[in-house]
Order: structure tokens, then C-alpha cells, then sequence
């Protein structure tokens, strides 16, 4: 039986070998564990085994690890990279490091407002509806714009990239077509704002394809942590 060390292992050598297919440097790639509803038992062992970066996403639940690791495992970067309403923001504001699913004006000036003075500038990616799916939140690619400038405005807010879910499939060629459109709006938003690093692309099953057109950032959660309940 594989440990949660194992499979930490077993991702990082695959983003190794994505990042050389393509010519790529493997340290150009963050792996983003996502935890959400796993014990924080899991975590530990996570970060025992060299992990740093985690994504959540629940906003209470990830209040409620943060604060228990807070004190022990004061390096943890805690990304939230769910759906988030307008009345819970201000947790998101006071406890997180990166919010990966800004996609309204509203939601950035709250996050900005709320963000206590002691803590540097929330991380900020802006989510993008690339497969044009209804059930999925995220921006157009003609209304990014207008959100990048309104963040990049915000004292409290650092725009850092671009994030997208894309269409639940194994047909290479509509990953390959979806990361390609996410690609360039990517660099155009880089061409615009010297502080955007990230493109958060890519799960277990794209992985390979999403490094390929230039992804930053990978989340993976069942293939470190198991299944979830």
C-alpha cells in the first residue's frame, strides 16, 4: 500500500517528466495538493514529506486548518481554490495566501477591503471560463481585462495569473485546444502586468498536456490523498 509520501513522489516525478518532454524546467511547476475533506492528519503527513503548497475548498473547513496548523507548520501556503460567496470573503481574506477563483469585481474589492494590514497582499488568479460551460463560474476571455485592471488597482490584491477547470474528458484534443486558448490569454495578461507568474492548469488526468502549454501550477488531490468520502 502506497503512503501519502509515495504518492507525493510518484506526482512530482511525473511533473518532472512533463516539464523534460517539453523542455521545460520541472521547478517552473508548483504542485498544489488539494486537501479539501481530508483529515488534517493527511496534511501533516504531506508536509512531512516535503509538501508546502495545499488547496481548499471550503471556506470553513480550510479556516479550521489553518488555524490548527497555524502555530506548528507556520510555512504552509494555503490556496483557496473554490466557489466563494460574497458573506464568507472575509475568511478567505483573513486566513488564506492565494484565492485562485476571482471572478467578479465585487468579490476583489471585498477581499481587498478585508485583508488585515498585517498580512502581505492576497495572491490573486482570476478564473477563467474556458470550455464556455454553463454549470462552470469563471469569466469570458473579453471580460478578463476589465478584472485585471480593477485588481491590479487594489493595494490589498496582487494579480499573479490566470485559473481554469476545463472540460472533464480524456480527448487530448480538446485539452489541447482548451490549455492553447488559455495559453494566450495567459500571455497577453503577462504582457499587461508585470506581477503575473501563474497559470493554474492541470489535474491528474491532463497533467502532462497542461505542462505542455505552459502551466505553473498543478492541482492534484485523490492521486496524493485517496479518494474522497
Amino acid at each position: 500500500m502506497t503512503t501519502i509520501a509515495d504518492r507525493i513522489s510518484i506526482a512530482q516525478s511525473q511533473i518532472a517528466q512533463a516539464a523534460q518532454n517539453c523542455s521545460r524546467n520541472s521547478e517552473e511547476v508548483t504542485l498544489l495538493a488539494v486537501s479539501k475533506t481530508k483529515p488534517i492528519s493527511d496534511i501533516i503527513a504531506a508536509y512531512e514529506a516535503g509538501q508546502r503548497c495545499f488547496g481548499e475548498n471550503y471556506v470553513q473547513e480550510g479556516e479550521e486548518k489553518i488555524i490548527a496548523l497555524k502555530q506548528d507548520y507556520a510555512d504552509i501556503e494555503w490556496h483557496f481554490i473554490g466557489p466563494l460567496q460574497s458573506n464568507k470573503s472575509r475568511i478567505v481574506a483573513e486566513h488564506f495566501d492565494w484565492m485562485h477563483t476571482v471572478s467578479r469585481e465585487k468579490i476583489a474589492k471585498r477581499l481587498n477591503d478585508q485583508r488585515p494590514a498585517t498580512k502581505a497582499p492576497l495572491q490573486i488568479c482570476i478564473q477563467v471560463n474556458i470550455s464556455n460551460e454553463d454549470t462552470k463560474s469563471g469569466l469570458q476571455a473579453s471580460e478578463i481585462n476589465a478584472l485585471a485592471n480593477a485588481i491590479s488597482q487594489l493595494p490589498n490584491l496582487t494579480l499573479r495569473g490566470l485559473m481554469a477547470i476545463p472540460t472533464a474528458t480524456d480527448d487530448i484534443n480538446v485539452q489541447k485546444s482548451e490549455f492553447t486558448k488559455l495559453q494566450a490569454l495567459y500571455h497577453q495578461l503577462q504582457n499587461d502586468y508585470p506581477t503575473v507568474d501563474t497559470l493554474s492548469m492541470g489535474m491528474s488526468n491532463d497533467l502532462a498536456v497542461a505542462i505542455a502549454h505552459g502551466s505553473t501550477m498543478v492541482r492534484i488531490g485523490t492521486a496524493i490523498f485517496g479518494s474522497r468520502k
